[in-house]
């Protein structure tokens, strides 16, 4: 199999209506780089007709894939297409695009070097947020305080959906996914640090959507659970096939 530069690996439960403007995005960009690339929509559990329209968009890119995972929840169906994914670098990017996909550019050589996974921030400086509610804002300010406080200090936005992953960190980070939800992500960046593996944070321009998917209130709860779960898991030694931090 015939490795690439980049693969953009998208996520999509009940996608419909966003992902036709996604992919002419996506592949207007990408057909103005100079690199190889391929992009992977991962339709996982959905009730519309995410799969079948996706499928139809093939005719036009032939470096799309289009793969079906059976199981419900973020983190599978991005755990498939990391696995399936043929890139030097393979990149976590939302459906509703709310970071610019230029901004990818910032994620890989030769803006960017000596990494193993880099991380979009809405924190990091240079960063800037735009029509964000402020509960929004300092709900996300203070889930990410205890992340930091029990799983990973110094790593200032966490939750950004759009993330970037070197293909030689693929195979041990994802063998031990345990969480298959919207907190999927917190637990591999928890690996990585056990690993040692190298994580930047990278400043991005990120837009607010009204119709974002995420429940303030439902998914935060569940956030602040699973940030738990992780701290437990890693006390009863689930993680111990991975070095552990000193």
């Amino acid at each position: 199999m015939n490795t690439i530069f980049l693969s953009i690996i998208i996520p999509a439960y009940n996608e419909a209506k966003r992902l036709p403007n996604t992919l002419e995005q996506v592949f207007a960009f990408l057909v103005t780089q100079p690199y190889s690339y391929e992009v992977l929509v991962v339709e996982n559990g959905s009730t519309d007709n995410t799969y079948e329209l996706a499928k139809e968009y093939i005719k036009k890119y032939p470096a799309l894939q289009v793969l079906h995972e059976e199981n419900r929840g973020k983190g599978n169906a991005v755990r498939h297409g990391m696995v399936q994914a043929r890139g030097e670098y393979r990149f976590i990017c939302d459906a509703d695009l709310s970071m610019p996909i230029a901004e990818v550019s910032k994620f890989i050589p030769p803006a960017l070097s000596g990494f193993d996974i880099a991380i979009g921030s809405r924190e990091a400086p240079g960063s800037v947020r735009y029509n964000e509610p402020k509960y929004r804002h300092w709900g996300g300010r203070v889930i990410n305080l205890l992340i930091q406080m029990f799983i990973l200090p110094s790593l200032n936005d966490t939750q950004c959906g759009f993330k970037c992953f070197h293909a030689s960190t693929t195979q041990q980070l994802f063998a031990l996914q345990t969480l298959t939800g919207w907190s999927f992500d917190i637990e591999l960046l928890y690996l990585a640090r056990r690993q040692k593996l190298i994580i930047k944070e990278i400043p991005i321009d990120w837009y607010y959507g009204a119709d974002s998917k995420v429940n303030a209130l439902r998914d935060a709860v569940k956030m602040i659970t699973d940030i738990f779960k992780i701290h437990r898991n890693a006390r009863r030694g689930l993680y111990d096939d991975s070095p552990s931090q000193p």
